[in-house]
């Protein structure tokens, strides 16, 4: 079975690959139509998806699900009311530790963001864990940095740009919170902190 499954998965990958794109390609095609997203936009955020799927399939990494997600702006200016309800969602794949330490990681999300436009963001990073006990389902925490591509649809016109944020995480094998503190940048000069869910796919 491991021989055939080895043997098969790299035509399977090319396959689901094909299907994945035509059809993320048609939805996204509408998607950009209606929020006037540049295409590269898109472009990144499914190519990103489309191998973090293949990844889990071919490797020993662990896939999750983000749902965006819960910002906290600190001291906002008196008269201004920033959306702190910021829905969406996204996909991590967490590769296989080094030493039970270290873990690089890919992320692709997407959510409405402080004024209620539509936010994408593709990138990835690498956190230190350290676990609380030996079990497995033990609670840990991850710390470290991100770097990636995002666009705003009222910042640069929608075209992409770089960041780089401190990445932190809370939680188990199955379920974990991210936290990622931003400072005050364009086009907002609020700091805040923004939360999302992480949940594993390792036991669905």
């Amino acid at each position: 079975m491991d021989k055939l499954l080895n043997e098969q998965t790299p035509d399977f990958c090319r396959v689901m690959t094909e299907i994945l794109r035509h059809r993320l390609g048609n939805l996204y095609q509408l998607r950009i139509l209606r929020l006037g997203v540049p295409h590269i936009t898109f472009f990144l955020f499914t190519i990103l998806i489309l191998h973090m799927l293949i990844f889990n399939i071919a490797k020993a990494g662990n896939l999750s699900l983000l749902v965006n997600g819960k910002a906290l702006h600190i001291n906002p200016p008196s008269g201004i009311k920033y959306n702190e309800e910021n829905w969406g969602a996204g996909v991590q794949y967490d590769f296989k530790s080094y030493g039970d330490k270290w873990i690089p990681f890919l992320s692709a999300s997407g959510f409405m963001d402080s004024f209620e436009n539509a936010s994408y963001y593709t990138g990835g990073g690498l956190v230190r864990r350290f676990h609380f006990s030996q079990s497995k389902d033990s609670k840990h925490f991850d710390a470290g940095i991100i770097g990636f591509f995002m666009t705003r649809q009222d910042y640069r016109g929608g075209d992409p740009f770089f960041g780089m944020l401190p990445a932190l995480s809370f939680g188990n094998r199955r379920f974990a919170v991210n936290m990622t503190y931003i400072p005050k940048v364009e086009p907002k000069m609020v700091a805040l902190w923004f939360f999302q869910l992480k949940i594993s796919t390792a036991d669905f």
